[in-house]
């Protein structure tokens, strides 16, 4: 008995669609949701490869049909028949993927929206960082450059600093357009500048957050080759970010130099770390982890190095680590104080080497006390 082809097309397409469903629910592309933002993300990327698996799998389907079906056979050098079009079909595949676009478009849209990427109040309503809680390059001081801090002070006297200055002369002279960049002032401290302290587009709080401040703020700033982690409520500064299970957290984000990329894959979330501008992403961990953050944004010849990690953890270990940096803090900079053979105040005993680093006298000030 033969069957008709409708019921081949309906049985072919009902085959499709299993497979497709299937498949875009089991592809194993995408890491660990680590966030609740990325739940609603992978979403999104599901539907779209539900849909890109049932196309791919139908024309590719029908192109190897037709090429076995259609094939010529032996003996056969006649010409094929004149076709001349098909106009149903022409709409037909013309209005389909109009379609599709269209709904991904709405999807797409409503995840941003939900994400907390929509938000047309929020480059007005941000609040920017103040120089205090900016993570600057040397303000990096209590977590990772106190121990090489304290052996610079043992080895080199007060007095080389004009040499140090003449280097940067030097410099300047061979190369001024990088030594421009590394020997600014710190660019986004530049507050009279036109355009510097505005604020980026966002990555905000979901609709229900929205208008609520995050259970924790993390200033963010990166810099050929490394991400600084600050936080202004305890003061910590660190080269690696630490983060609550269940808390939301807000990046304050800026760039010391050039344009960097904020890219978490675990949390599916991106924005870019601009100079002199403020960017911002909230997100809302869930899953215990060590992941790795990554500059996304091709930033200089080691961009590929510029990494840094990014642990999540319960309640418990956040509040823990906290307090051993505050503790780390303290004792570093009180031996570096311990070599003040003068009894000089801290802020001018280290100034001829902060100076140089980009250490605010504010913050060793917030440091020691």
């Amino acid at each position: 008995m033969k069957i008709p082809s409708s019921i081949w097309t309906l049985l072919i397409g009902i085959v499709l669609t299993l497979v497709s469903l299937w498949y875009g629910q089991n592809h194993g592309l995408l890491p660990a949701a680590a966030t609740d933002e990325a739940e609603l993300v992978d979403g999104l990327f599901n539907a779209m490869m539900i849909i890109s698996t049932g196309i791919f799998l139908l024309v590719e389907g029908i192109l190897i049909y037709s090429a076995f079906k259609y094939r010529r056979r032996a003996g056969d050098n006649e010409d094929g028949p004149p076709v001349e079009g098909n106009i149903p079909l022409e709409i037909l595949w013309t209005a389909i993927p109009a379609i599709i676009v269209i709904g991904i478009s709405v999807y797409s849209f409503d995840v941003y929206n939900e994400i907390g990427g929509f938000d047309p109040h929020a480059i007005h309503e941000a609040p920017m960082m103040n120089q205090e809680s900016m993570a600057m390059p040397g303000s990096a001081f209590a977590q990772r450059a106190g121990t090489a801090l304290a052996a610079t002070l043992s080895d080199t006297p007060p007095s080389t600093e004009p040499n140090l200055n003449q280097e940067k002369s030097d410099e300047a002279m061979q190369d001024p357009a990088t030594a421009e960049v590394r020997n600014a002032d710190q660019i986004p401290q530049k507050r009279n500048a036109p355009g510097v302290g505005s604020v980026a587009p966002t990555i905000g709080g979901t609709p229900d957050k929205a208008g609520k401040p995050a259970g924790l703020q993390v200033n963010v700033t990166g810099l050929q080759y490394a991400w600084l982690f600050t936080y202004p409520e305890t003061g910590i500064t660190t080269g690696e970010m630490h983060v609550p299970i269940g808390r939301e957290v807000q990046i304050n984000m800026t760039a010391n130099d050039v344009i960097h990329a904020f890219w978490v894959p675990e949390f599916r979330l991106k924005q870019d770390a601009i100079p002199g501008r403020q960017s911002e992403i909230r997100f809302t961990p869930k899953k215990a982890g060590d992941y790795a953050l990554i500059c996304a944004e091709l930033c200089g010849p080691y961009h590929g190095a510029m990494r840094a990690s990014v642990v999540v953890e319960t309640e418990e270990a956040f509040e823990k680590w906290q307090q051993e940096q505050l503790v780390a803090s303290k004792e570093t900079l009180n031996q570096a104080v311990a070599l003040n053979s003068a009894d000089l105040s801290p802020n001018k005993f280290l100034a001829p080497y902060t100076k140089n680093m980009g250490i605010q006298p504010e913050i060793l000030h917030q440091v020691h006390h």
